[in-house]
C-alpha cells in the first residue's frame, strides 16, 4: 500500500476511529444493505456481501445490527435508496486517488467530494482518469513480528498471490474472490492480522515530501470523514519518517 495502511494503523492508535465509531457502523451498514440488495442475503452466496459482513465484524458491530442491515437490503421493511458511485481525481503530488461512494443524494455527494478535492489542493477527473492504475485486490495486514516462512507458507497454501514486507507490516495480497479462503488460512494457523479487505491497489506509486504528504492527508482525511464515502484509495508513497511526522 506504500504508506496507506501504514497511515491507517497511525490514526487507529490515535484513537481517531475509536471517536468516529457511529459514523464508521453507518458506513459499514450501508455496504452491507448494498450488497445484500445487489446480490442477495445469502453470504456463502454472495461473496461481496460475506466480505461487508466480515469487516463489520471486525469493527466490532453488534451481531442484530448487521442482521438489520441485511434485511433492509434483501427489502425487509423501508430503507433509504442508496446507489454506489466512484469518484476519481487527484491530489497533491499528482497523487492519483479513488473514493468510492454510498449515499442517498448524488447531488450532495458531488458537491461535498468537489469542494473536499479543491479545498485541499487536488482536482476532481472524469470517470476512468485514474482507475487504470489500480487492481482491486484483497489485502490482509500483519503487524508486528511475524515469521516470514510461516507466513508465506500458510498464505500460498490458501491461495494468496503474494506477500510483502511493507516495513513493520507485512501484506498478504489475494484476487478478490480468495480474500476469505486466504484470510481463513491465516486464522486456522494462528496468524493475527490488523486488517483483511478489499480495496484497490496502485499498479505504481508516487513518492512525496513532507510538504505534499500533509496536504495530501489531509485531503484523504477529509474524503474518509465524509459520511457517503466507504473508501478511499491512492497510490502515494510516504516514508515512515515523514508519516510519524505528519501525525505527530
Amino acid at each position: 500500500m506504500s504508506g496507506h495502511s501504514k497511515w491507517a494503523t497511525i490514526k487507529r492508535k490515535k484513537g481517531a476511529a475509536d471517536a468516529k465509531r457511529g459514523q464508521l457502523f453507518s458506513k459499514l451498514s450501508r455496504a452491507i444493505i448494498m450488497a445484500a440488495r445487489e446480490g442477495g442475503p445469502d453470504p456463502d452466496a454472495n461473496v461481496a456481501l460475506a466480505n461487508a459482513i466480515q469487516k463489520a465484524r471486525d469493527n466490532s458491530m453488534p451481531k442484530d445490527t448487521i442482521e438489520r442491515a441485511v434485511q433492509r437490503g434483501a427489502g425487509a421493511g423501508d430503507g433509504d435508496a442508496y446507489e454506489s458511485i466512484v469518484y476519481e481525481g487527484y491530489g497533491p503530488g499528482g497523487v492519483a486517488i479513488i473514493a468510492n461512494i454510498l449515499t442517498d443524494n448524488r447531488n450532495r455527494t458531488a458537491s461535498d467530494v468537489r469542494h473536499i478535492f479543491t479545498k485541499n489542493g487536488g482536482s476532481l477527473g472524469t470517470p476512468g482518469s485514474v482507475a487504470w492504475q489500480f487492481d482491486r485486490k484483497g489485502v490482509i495486514v500483519l503487524e508486528g513480528e511475524v515469521d516470514e516462512e510461516r507466513l508465506m507458507e500458510v498464505a500460498l497454501e490458501a491461495g494468496a498471490e503474494d506477500i510483502a514486507d511493507e516495513g513493520g507490516q507485512w501484506q498478504v495480497t489475494t484476487e478478490p474472490a480468495e480474500l476469505a479462503a486466504v484470510r481463513g488460512g491465516l486464522d486456522d494457523a494462528g496468524l493475527a492480522y490488523s486488517s483483511a479487505e478489499l480495496t484497490m491497489v496502485p499498479k505504481s506509486t508516487v513518492k512525496l515530501d513532507e510538504k505534499d504528504a500533509r496536504q495530501l492527508l489531509r485531503l484523504i482525511d477529509a474524503l474518509e470523514e465524509n459520511d457517503d464515502v466507504q473508501d478511499v484509495a491512492a497510490n502515494f508513497d510516504i516514508s515512515e519518517e515523514v508519516l510519524e511526522a505528519v501525525a505527530g
